[in-house]
């Protein structure tokens, strides 16, 4: 697909009725704007894009009193972070002509986020030299971090989000006049408006809701019957499955099979 028909995309993508303004939003803005730097710098890395490559500026650097030197090669994030914000938010704000408005505002804090974490939890890495792995020298270079780990980092983030005002003044500032004095953080996500109840079906909303749908009865996470259901507890019916097993190939020439019957409890949300 084209590079602006990706762009449109995203843009419809967070700007649903059900989801505009939203702390959802604010992650999904989060997590798009860290996984392209992410992908476009291990590409960079890897030697697949002709823009870039290693990160050059901590070359013949480092401590020769603590025997270490740069070297390897480092992850160019700096390219990385700037493709993304000209992917993301350029577009962003031209498309939209309001980029004093507090929810692109907040569109455009929550994209920086992201790549802010991508930033944050970048690590060194070195590798020692030396007779007999004395570790004499050592030569470090910076690398990411894995995407696991900064997806958990934004998550962290996106339970402690921030709510704002919607009128946007000088800058942005908290919803609760009581909390305006705290500075709001460049990693911290922020929404608008409060999220709709997910649980319960809206079609005006394109929400599902979460009745019928099937739950771990024995889980404590997001499939847990408990949370899933919101509640409202789960019925149980008994699936039965008839299937082909123990297949074998009979000279000559075919394959002889048992059926096979498992019983199984299903749980779905009531």
């Amino acid at each position: 697909r084209s590079r602006k028909g990706d762009q449109r995309e995203l843009r419809s993508h967070i700007s649903t009725p059900c989801c505009a303004g939203t702390k959802e939003t604010a992650f999904i803005s989060a997590v798009t704007a860290a996984g392209l730097v992410h992908s476009v710098t291990r590409s960079c890395s890897a030697g697949n894009v002709t823009e870039c490559s290693c990160d050059v500026t901590l070359r013949h650097g480092g401590s020769a009193s603590e025997g270490w030197h740069w070297g390897g090669c480092s992850d160019d994030i700096h390219y990385g972070m700037s493709f993304s914000r000209k992917f993301l938010d350029v577009p962003f704000k031209n498309i939209t002509g309001k980029s004093g408005s507090g929810l692109v505002a907040m569109n455009l804090h929550n994209n920086e986020a992201g790549r802010q974490a991508v930033a944050k939890l970048m690590s060194v890495d070195c590798r020692c030299h030396g007779v007999s792995g004395s570790c004499a020298v050592k030569t470090c270079w910076k690398t990411m971090s894995s995407f696991e780990k900064i997806g958990r980092f934004l998550k962290d983030k996106y339970e402690n989000s921030i709510q704002i005002s919607d009128r946007l003044k000088k800058k942005l500032r908290r919803k609760e006049k009581s909390q305006r004095k705290i500075p709001i953080g460049k990693e911290d996500l922020l929404y608008v408006n409060k999220s709709p109840n997910y649980c319960v079906e809206d079609q005006k909303l394109g929400i599902p809701g979460t009745q019928g749908r099937e739950c771990n009865r024995t889980s404590q996470g997001p499939e847990g019957c408990n949370l899933l259901c919101c509640g409202r507890g789960y019925n149980t019916h008994v699936v039965r499955h008839v299937e082909r097993c123990e297949c074998k190939f009979v000279w000559c020439c075919y394959v002889r099979c048992r059926r096979c019957e498992t019983v199984t409890d299903v749980h779905t949300c009531k």
